[in-house]
């Protein structure tokens, strides 16, 4: 059987129809209405494969991340009254529990939200920062456009002022992420979705882009670094050497974004030179999917997960994948669309109770159960779905909305 590919009209029509059919009536239907916390607000979201609860603590990145998915459905999709009345369930838990009194916020709380962890780093701020603006696009309250505008103030001032964050090391091997500029630039996509165009939210784009081209794509090798040192140097460490496919590639799709709305072409190949680097260095060639971690001078990885297949970086795959073919017609990235994609939904997918696995074991055994956690929830998967029929229907000129023929 010969796989579809993007570049035909049935090929896209195809794809179109797998990431709706899966978002709507496959995951979705996994999360909700099982994971809202009738008592207290909320989300559930640590399940096992058939939909059953594991454990009860929430963790504030999914309550954020989930209420933007749901959100996002609302003010694009279909105004389903039930979406967002859950939304608006994960937000009023945030409000109550999800802040510290020094207005940051935690990170992993009890069910009741009684607060159980908080990290140095502030990646909570930037997930509810994209579900209040959304909550403000879909009801018009300016109290929701204010605190997405303060979070992500938070988040900005906390990971870039320098000394505000505490070290979690000696300073004498100073280091700097990927991580936060990546999810600023996308943050801040999002706000100015929501919210309107703001210098605020460009600059933010524009200085992060630039940081990343600069200082963490390596061209001459062929590589995008997930840490590196200040004046982007490679730290000739464990640590300094790791890459990270999926982060990368996530990166690059943020990247192309943000090309494709200022119709920047350079930006577009940075975007695209960034998926071809990751995919070089992180596609498995004998079994399939993408390795979790690797080293940049082929080294051993000392994270012992470093060759299992996590669900996130193949829906960043299958997002990347799409978008880079779209801004070139390079048949190599319908190609990978189609690899990622197939490999993907092989063995990620649970057709008998939905959504996807998260953890698998090299060779594409399941590792566990595990479709929730206090990492992975209703966030990634669907917004891969979501994405992928947003754009594909856009191309073949279809109607968003769960009941459009397909042609």
């Amino acid at each position: 059987m010969i796989n579809p590919t993007l570049e035909s009209e049935s090929g896209r029509a195809h794809y179109l129809r797998v990431y709706r059919e899966g978002l709507l009536r496959d995951t979705l239907p996994f999360w909700f209405p099982r994971c809202v916390d009738e008592e207290h607000g909320g989300y559930l979201h640590c399940r096992d494969g058939d939909g059953s609860l594991i454990d009860s603590d929430k963790s504030v990145w999914a309550q954020g991340r989930m209420a933007w998915m749901l959100l996002e459905l609302w003010n694009t999709i279909e105004k389903r009254p039930e979406w967002l009345n859950w939304a608006q369930s994960g937000l009023n838990f945030l409000a109550r529990h999800g802040f510290d009194s020094d207005g940051r916020m935690f990170f992993h709380l009890a069910r009741d939200g009684s607060p159980l962890r908080k990290r140095r780093y502030a990646y909570s701020e930037s997930f509810a920062a994209i579900a209040w603006a959304a909550h403000a696009k879909a009801t018009g309250d300016d109290q929701s456009a204010s605190r997405a505008a303060e979070l992500f103030d938070h988040f900005t001032r906390w990971n870039f002022t320098p000394g505000l964050m505490p070290s979690k090391d000696t300073g004498n091997r100073p280091a700097i992420g990927l991580g936060p500029r990546m999810i600023t630039i996308v943050t801040a996509q999002e706000l100015r979705a929501n919210l309107g165009e703001s210098k605020l939210w460009t600059s933010w784009i524009d200085r992060c882009i630039d940081e990343i081209d600069r200082l963490f794509v390596k061209h001459d090798l062929r590589a995008v670094m997930e840490t590196v040192a200040p004046d982007g140097s490679i730290i000739n460490h464990f640590d300094g050497r790791l890459l990270n496919p999926g982060h990368a590639i996530e990166g690059a799709w943020f990247i192309l974004r943000e090309a494709e709305h200022r119709g920047d072409k350079p930006m577009a190949q940075l975007g695209c030179l960034m998926v071809d680097y990751a995919w070089e260095r992180g596609w498995d060639h004998q079994h399939g999917g993408l390795f979790y971690f690797r080293d940049i001078e082929g080294k051993p990885v000392s994270e012992y997960w470093h060759d299992m297949k996590f669900w996130w970086p193949h829906n960043e795959a299958v997002i990347a994948t799409l978008m880079a073919w779209e801004a070139t017609g390079n048949s190599k990235y319908a190609s990978w669309h189609a690899m990622v994609h197939e490999w993907s939904h092989r063995h990620f997918a649970d057709p008998a109770h939905g959504e996807w696995f998260g953890y698998l074991h090299r060779d594409g055994r399941l590792s566990n159960t595990i479709k929730g956690n206090l990492w992975k929830s209703c966030f990634h998967h669907p917004r891969m779905q979501y994405w992928c029929w947003r754009r594909l229907a856009a191309s073949l000129g279809i109607t968003l909305s769960p009941e459009s023929p397909l042609g």
